[in-house]
C-alpha cells in the first residue's frame, strides 16, 4: 500500500466547498520516494477466451483481430491471450479431426457439455502474434489424451507461453468430474497437479511450461501459497507462472469504486508474496466483472470499464504480471469486449489502461487505496516519469448534477501538459445500446472496432510545477508527462 506522502487536501479558490482539490505529486524518477513501485509487463493487458469458443472468435468475429491490435499499435507488442474456462475441463483431443472443434447444442447461447477438438485449434492458436496459453482437461482424468494434446500445442505453437492442467478445479465435485470422485480437497487437488505437472512436463521434455493454480475461491484457500508449500523441486522445475482467477461481482457503484477494487485486490497479496519468492510471475489466468458471463445490470455499462481500468493497473502495481479478461460464449456474454455487431463500453476501459501503461518500465500508486480518488504513475526503462493517471470513481447514474473532483498534479515540468479524457454518458451508459463513451474524443466502432473520429488532447496548464484539472463523477483521465 502505498502512504500518504504525495496525498493531501486543499482548497482551491472559486470551487464549491464540498470540491476539496486531491493532491498528488509525482516522482522525479522511479524507485524514489516512499512509494511502492512494481515492474510492468510489456503487454500487462490480455483478453481469455472460451476454450470452445475460441475458433468462433478468430474465424466469425470480425472484430477481434482489430481489437487486439489496437493494443498492440499501442504497445508495440500483440496482447496475450488465454484460451480455457469451464469447456476445458469437458473437451477431449481427437488426432483425427480436421474441425477446429466439434460439439453439438440445443441453442447457439449454450456452452457444450462436452466437444472434442483437433490439431487444427493448435493451428489456428499458432496464427496469432502474441503468447498463448492453452488449457487442458485434467477434470476427466485422462492423462494421455491431455499430453496427446499438449504435444499437438508444442508441435504447432511457437507462441505458446503455458499450459493450463484444468480450470478451476474447486468446482470438480459439482460437475461431476472423475478426478474428484470421492474426497476432494485443495491438499488432494494439489498432490494431484503436482503429479501432472511433471507427467506433462517430462512427456514434453521441457520446463517452465504449467501455468499452476487455476482456481476461483478467495485465498487463502485453494491459493498459490497453499500450492507452492506442497510443491518440491520436480515439480517447481516445471512451473511457468501461478494464475488465480476473479470475478468480484456487485453493483456498479461497488464494481467501479476505487476503494472497492484496492480492497479486493489485497487479498491476493500473500499469493503474489509466495510465488514472487519462488523467482516466478503471479497472473489473473481469467477474470472479469461478474462471474457466470456477466450481468446486464453491471458487466456492459460504462462503470464496468472504469473498473476495468482501474483494475488492471492496481493489479499490474500490486505485481500481479498480466490479467486475462475472460470472453464466453458468442452472442451471450454480458462482460464481453467486444462481439459480432457491437462494442462494450468495457473496451474503452481497456483500451485506457492500455494507452497509459504502454511501453513503461514500472508503475507506482500516488494513492493510498482508501477512496475514491486514484492517481497512478509510470516510468519509463530510463525511470523517468511518462504518464500519469487520474480516476474519479464517484458514481454518476446520469440523473441529477454530475459533481466533479478537482485534482492537483504537482512535480511536472514545463509550461504545459496534454491529457486524454475517458468519460460516458454516465456510469450506466452502454454503448451496445446507444450510450455514449469516449477516449481522447474517439469512439470504436460497431463490428469492426475501428478507430472513429479526432483524437483529442486536452492542454494543462503548468504553473509552479502543478497543474489543477477536474474530472466529473465517474472519469478518468491519462496525463502525458513526455
Amino acid at each position: 500500500m502505498a502512504p500518504f506522502f504525495g496525498f493531501a487536501i486543499a482548497v482551491l479558490a472559486g470551487v464549491a466547498p464540498t470540491a476539496s482539490a486531491v493532491t498528488f505529486t509525482i516522482p522525479s524518477q522511479a524507485h524514489t520516494g516512499n512509494y511502492k513501485y512494481a515492474p510492468v509487463d510489456p503487454a500487462p493487458v490480455g483478453v481469455s477466451f472460451e476454450f470452445f469458443a475460441f475458433p468462433s472468435y478468430f474465424t466469425n468475429v470480425t472484430a477481434t483481430t482489430t481489437c487486439l491490435s489496437n493494443w498492440r499499435a499501442l504497445t508495440g507488442v500483440w496482447p496475450p491471450i488465454r484460451i480455457g474456462g469451464t469447456t476445458q475441463d469437458r473437451a477431449q483431443y481427437d488426432a483425427q479431426t480436421s474441425a477446429y472443434v466439434v460439439y453439438t447444442v440445443a441453442n447457439a447461447a449454450d456452452a457444450p457439455a462436452s466437444l472434442t477438438f483437433g490439431s487444427s485449434f493448435m493451428t489456428l492458436a499458432a496464427k496469432y502474434g502474441g503468447s498463448v496459453v492453452v488449457g487442458l482437461n485434467r477434470g476427466k482424468n485422462n492423462i494421455q489424451n491431455t499430453i496427446s494434446a499438449a504435444k499437438s500445442a508444442v508441435a504447432a505453437m511457437s507462441n505458446l507461453l503455458a499450459i493450463e492442467l484444468g480450470n478451476e478445479p474447486e468446482y470438480y465435485p459439482n460437475n461431476g468430474q472423475p478426478i474428484a470422485a470421492g474426497s476432494w480437497s485443495p491438499a488432494i487437488d494439489a498432490a494431484s497437479q503436482n503429479n501432472w505437472a511433471i507427467s506433462v512436463g517430462s512427456a514434453l521434455g521441457k520446463q517452465t511450461i504449467i501455468q499452476a493454480g487455476n482456481s476461483n475461491d478467495s485465498p487463502p484457500r485453494w491459493g498459490a501459497a497453499e500450492l507452492i508449500a506442497t510443491q518440491n523441486a520436480t515439480v517447481k522445475q516445471y512451473i511457468h507462472d501461478y494464475a488465480h482467477h476473479n470475478y468480484p461481482g456487485g453493483t456498479i457503484t461497488s464494481l467501479m469504486s476505487h476503494s472497492g477494487i484496492s480492497n479486493n485486490l489485497h487479498v491476493f497479496d500473500a499469493d503474489v508474496a509466495a510465488t514472487l519468492k519462488e523467482g516466478k510471475q503471479y497472473v489473473f489466468g481469467e477474470t472479469n466483472s461478474v462471474s457466470g458471463g456477466g450481468a446486464a445490470a453491471v458487466s456492459p455499462s460504462f462503470g464496468a470499464a472504469l473498473w476495468t481500468m482501474d483494475y488492471v493497473v492496481r493489479a499490474t502495481y500490486s505485481n500481479i504480471s498480466r490479467t486475462y479478461f475472460h470472453h464466453g460464449t458468442v452472442g451471450n456474454c454480458q462482460y464481453c469486449f467486444w462481439g459480432r455487431y457491437s462494442m462494450g463500453a468495457p473496451y474503452y476501459g481497456a483500451y485506457a489502461a492500455t494507452a497509459f501503461m504502454a511501453n513503461a518500465a514500472s508503475i507506482t500508486a500516488l494513492d493510498a487505496g482508501t477512496s475514491n480518488y486514484a492517481a497512478y504513475v509510470t516510468f519509463d526503462s530510463a525511470g523517468a516519469p511518462l504518464r500519469a493517471l487520474l480516476y474519479n470513481s464517484d458514481y454518476y447514474s446520469g440523473s441529477g448534477t454530475r459533481s466533479s473532483q478537482p485534482f492537483v498534479l504537482g512535480g511536472l515540468t514545463g509550461s504545459s501538459v496534454g491529457a486524454k479524457r475517458l468519460t460516458g454518458d454516465s456510469a450506466t451508459a452502454r454503448v451496445d445500446q446507444g450510450g455514449k463513451v469516449t477516449f481522447g474524443g474517439q469512439t470504436f466502432t460497431n463490428g469492426n472496432c475501428d478507430i472513429s473520429g479526432t483524437e483529442t488532447f486536452e492542454t494543462l496548464t503548468v504553473s509552479g510545477g502543478q497543474a489543477t484539472v477536474s474530472l466529473s463523477a465517474s472519469e478518468a483521465l491519462v496525463v502525458y508527462l513526455k
